[in-house]
């Protein structure tokens, strides 16, 4: 569990949320897209999944619908959300394929690759 007196903040400057406990995402496996030096990805960017990121992204040479369960990782469909890397969000948006993002669940380190615009352009109040 994350202590909330430490919570990271998201990329409208309040307390990170959960992104997603079903499938279990995050680089720490604990549903939220936290970060720090362990995460070379930045996996920071919550998004929902559709299936013409995920082509994109297995035509960039990354796979996420394939279970991985060595990696805890259940392979992902259309709808789940995911903790995305910031690099390959960016990649997505300049290619057209973008997934939309939840904001309240994109760690404000997001902003240090990809713009609040963009971001918000791609943006959907989370259900969580």
């Amino acid at each position: 569990m994350i202590d909330t007196k430490l919570m990271p903040k998201n990329i409208l400057g309040s307390d990170l949320a959960c992104c997603c406990t079903s499938p279990m995402t995050g680089f720490y496996r604990d549903g939220f897209c936290r970060t720090d030096q362990h995460d070379e990805g930045r996996h920071v960017v919550c998004a929902i999944m559709t299936d013409s990121f995920l082509e994109f992204s297995r035509s960039r040479g990354n796979d996420l619908s394939t279970p991985r369960p060595e990696y805890r990782f259940p392979g992902l469909k259309a709808g789940d959300k995911w903790c995305l890397c910031a690099l390959r969000w960016r990649e997505a948006y300049e290619a057209g394929v973008a997934p939309t993002v939840l904001p309240d669940c994109t760690h404000e380190r997001a902003l240090q690759y990809i713009s609040l615009d963009a971001l918000l352009a791609f943006s959907r109040v989370s259900d969580q």
